[in-house]
């Protein structure tokens, strides 16, 4: 079969496509004929070892699939060859190739409706925004939801889970090109906080009392601005650093706002629980069942071109989520 390996820490096109041996599968793990591979900032970020992953050299990155399984180990059970999947990779690499070996109960069925494509595009996106959502930012009907970086692969989900939730969602990002797409996925309100200020802005949508809930995959400036505008008792939600900045936030702020500051690490809390893990991703498929959820597979590219995603997905050129395609049919 055919990977794209990181041989050397580095940048995208230091990445290589090659054959390597075929899987077989271990006790408990499958093996995925991968049709399609999810693209994910954190794939741009472990093949330069910036991730909190530092895996071995040489490895695949990519850490969400969609495909068929090929074989199964023993001990494993509920799955069989022909089986159409998605799987969230526990590791965090291994997708960029046209096998994944992985563990079964990462692995979940995908509905007949539900292309391979949009299926690579979903776990880690919507599976981390509800994560942080229902679980650590305990939304609630009728709330406020800031989404920052709200156009994004995580933002996007972030703002359609939160109005399938039943808030009112205000969606940020720094264009109105991108600002279109979030409202085309149900924002309510929108902030372009590269020609608005961001904190006033937010006052003003909320008749001085600020947003309930902050998701904020973007760090750096913008994250102060938005916690100066939380309202009382308000959660903000820390998912990423997309900006490169790791934000310093000034403590009183949360004494004066009486707000939470929450930390949100999916992956990290999916072998703490897998039962909950599972019961989510099923949650999150009815989801897209009824119709509440649709995902944005805004490009797609063959293993080949790898180095082109990413180098798009850095440079914030991005709407919803690309995805790597394996060629099979």
């Amino acid at each position: 079969m055919k990977a794209v390996l990181c041989k050397a820490l580095g940048m995208p096109e230091t990445l290589v496509l090659e054959e390597v041996e075929d899987f077989t599968p271990g006790p408990g793990q499958v093996v995925i004929d991968v049709h399609a591979c999810g693209v994910n900032f954190p794939d741009y970020l472990i093949i330069q070892g910036k991730y909190q992953s530092k895996p071995k050299l040489p490895f695949s990155p990519g850490g969400e699939v969609a495909g068929t399984i090929n074989s199964i180990g023993t001990g494993v059970t509920g799955l069989a060859p022909g089986d159409r999947v998605l799987c969230f990779i526990g590791t965090g690499w291994g997708g960029f190739a046209e096998q994944a070996l992985v563990r079964a109960e990462m692995v979940t069925k995908i509905p007949p409706q539900m292309d391979y494509a949009t299926a690579s595009a979903f776990i880690l996106t919507y599976g981390t925004s509800y994560y942080a959502l229902k679980d650590r930012g305990d939304l609630q009907p009728g709330e406020t939801l800031l989404v920052l970086g709200a156009a994004g692969g995580v933002g996007l989900a972030a703002v359609e889970l939160g109005k399938a939730m039943g808030a009112r969602v205000i969606a940020a990002a720094s264009t109105d090109d991108k600002l279109a797409v979030c409202k085309a996925h149900g924002a309510d309100e929108l902030i372009n906080y590269d020609k608005e200020d961001l904190k006033e802005r937010i006052k003003a949508l909320t008749g001085g009392k600020g947003a309930d809930v902050i998701y904020d995959p973007v760090g750096g400036d913008y994250s102060e601005a938005a916690l100066r505008a939380i309202n009382w008792n308000g959660r903000f939600l820390v998912v990423g650093f997309a900006n490169g900045e790791i934000p310093k936030i000034p403590l009183n702020l949360t004494l004066l706002k009486g707000c939470q500051v929450v930390g949100v690490f999916w992956g990290a809390s999916i072998d703490r629980d897998i039962a909950h893990f599972q019961k989510r991703n099923n949650e999150l498929l009815q989801y897209y069942v009824d119709g509440k959820l649709k995902p944005l597979v805004s490009g797609t590219f063959p293993l080949k071109d790898v180095a082109t995603a990413l180098n798009l997905l850095a440079q914030r050129k991005v709407t919803g989520k690309l995805v790597l395609l394996t060629g099979r049919s």
